[in-house]
């Protein structure tokens, strides 16, 4: 049966009102997924044929988009950003808020958006304080139909090296493609995440199996020259190893 569903966060951030307006309008691929800017009005088109609601830079943007396909989950998203200066503007307070209406299987829809959410943001952050405006290599891939098992995550952070406690904040010597051997730091775990950042490089691991999805990866690879179909390969090579594939 569909039924609305709201989400919302606040949080505090390093980084000017501008920096984040255009992490927001221009520079998605560096923390979520490429997407075409909105046009810079009111009532212009947003992504994904969405239409821009609200339109105040560097402080409120909202996009909206109705009557989506009944086979996506949604009839409706909306998405919406509210950013304030902090400090005399030399850092922002923003307020993220995700609503729509979800079709069927609410309580799952509901509550793998509300835990990808958490993770987004904190990428957003991450980006921001370490990465902003940098260009941005990115690729995203799933894993194969053994991923979707429900204990399959667990064997991401086996095959990454990682020990159980390698908790947030931990250095870390990696296992990546190829032998290749990464030196960074574990920026986000739960259950159903793990984030590592290198010097030039965030990688995302998602446990979407939770949700009945496969294992998914997502590289924004911001070294000079980073080439994303081969970051693509490996990384797709290498996950795929994971499940014996």
């Amino acid at each position: 049966m569909s039924k609305e569903f709201e989400i919302a966060r606040e949080f505090e951030v390093d980084a000017t009102p501008d920096q984040v307006w255009d992490a927001i309008i221009n520079g998605t691929g560096g923390w979520l997924w490429p997407m075409d800017a909105p046009e810079p009005r009111e009532g212009g088109q947003g992504p994904w044929g969405s239409t821009v609601t609200a339109w105040d830079p560097p402080h409120k943007y909202t996009n909206r988009l109705e009557g989506m396909d009944e086979s996506s989950g949604q009839t409706l998203n909306q998405l919406d950003y509210t950013v304030e200066p902090r400090d005399g503007g030399r850092r922002a307070w923003v307020r993220y808020v995700h609503s729509g209406i979800f079709v069927d299987d609410w309580d799952n829809q509901y509550d793998g958006a509300n835990k990808h959410t958490d993770f987004y943001l904190h990428t957003l952050r991450e980006y921001l304080t370490k990465f902003a405006a940098r260009p941005v290599a990115f690729a995203a891939f799933d894993g194969p139909e053994a991923s979707k098992a429900s204990d399959a995550f667990t064997a991401v952070g086996r095959a990454l090296g990682l020990a159980d406690d390698a908790a947030e904040g931990a250095r870390v010597r990696a296992q990546g493609p190829d032998g290749q051997v990464l030196d960074a730091v574990v920026d986000y775990r739960t259950p159903y995440f793990i984030g590592l950042r290198t010097d030039d490089a965030l990688i995302r691991f998602f446990g979407r199996n939770h949700w009945g999805a496969p294992v998914g990866v997502s590289v924004h690879d911001f070294a000079p020259g980073a080439d994303a179909k081969q970051n693509e390969a490996a990384w797709q090579g290498w996950l795929n190893g994971v499940y014996g594939a």
